[in-house]
């Protein structure tokens, strides 16, 4: 039996060891939780729910409260999404965990699962405290705006979009075990 070449080995999912690096990437998740926190403490110590500031002609301070996921997705439920969406973050947030501790060496990757984390954490912060997802960036153009948001949104969003850009950048492995013939 062959043993996994170096390449396959950085892709396997095994536990690597808890290293400097990993915790650094902690550290980043932490600063996301903590950056988001801060930011939704100012917007609740000054707005009142459905307030709005406006800042420049197409961005607006809002204070809202998102009981859904992105895009209000089952917002309109009777509360059930609440404890629905706590767990999935969790068990994403762990899922993560073990795969930035599997790249923790890398850059794009480890970078991505980290602003996951610490978005998806500050987002159950939320709604545990809250029951719902404090949300208040608004951006618009006249009547047509993009639904509200948060910094943790942010950085999910930034997250995913580095996952799928270090997917497409990723050296594919050709190898194959089937017989041609």
């Amino acid at each position: 039996m062959r043993s996994p070449t170096p390449a396959a080995r950085a892709r396997s999912p095994v536990a690597a060891p808890l290293t400097r690096r990993f915790f650094g990437w902690l550290e980043l998740s932490a600063l996301v939780v903590v950056l988001d926190q801060i930011a939704k403490w100012v917007v609740l110590s000054k707005l009142t729910f459905g307030e709005a500031i406006p800042v420049t002609s197409f961005f607006q301070l809002v204070l809202v409260y998102n009981p859904g996921a992105a895009f209000s997705f089952l917002a309109d439920h009777s509360g059930w999404q609440r404890w629905f969406f706590i767990v999935l973050a969790l068990v994403v947030c762990g899922w993560l965990l073990t795969m930035l501790r599997a790249h923790q060496r890398e850059l794009a990757l480890p970078l991505a699962f980290s602003l996951v984390i610490g978005g998806a954490i500050g987002n159950v912060i939320d709604r545990v405290v809250h029951g719902a997802v404090v949300d208040f960036l608004y951006f618009h153009i006249g009547r047509y705006g993009w639904p509200a948001f948060n910094v943790a949104d942010s950085a999910i969003s930034v997250g995913v979009v580095l996952m799928l850009l270090a997917q497409f950048r990723a050296p594919r492995d050709t190898t194959t075990t089937e017989n041609p013939s």
